[in-house]
């Protein structure tokens, strides 16, 4: 007979300097070692400009980026089954080309 290992209980808390914000855009930069997501707002100042502001940078492990991946995939998934389909609406990349 083989012991069925439990489970451990996980904990969640929020440290003292934890708060929430809002991003509409998000850059990601990737090196052998890591990926760094920059969370921030972005505006079109007139039609010729787009400012960005960063707010938060976070760096996740090649590993843990693909985990974020799949449960991102899985939400959105989810999200699409109970409200509909998502659409991109065409994004240009600085270069005359669009970006979805």
């Amino acid at each position: 007979m083989s012991e069925q290992q439990q489970e451990p209980t996980i904990r969640v808390t929020e440290s003292e300097d934890y708060n929430d914000l809002y991003a509409n855009s998000v850059q990601i930069r990737m090196s052998v070692w890591d990926f760094h997501l920059v969370f921030g707002t972005m505006q079109s100042a007139t039609t010729e400009e787009v400012n960005f502001t960063s707010k938060q940078g976070i760096y996740l492990s090649p590993q843990q980026a693909k985990a974020l991946f799949n449960i991102l995939g899985q939400n959105l998934a989810q999200y699409e089954g109970t409200f509909g389909e998502l659409k991109l609406e065409p994004q240009f990349n600085g270069q005359g080309g669009s970006v979805n």
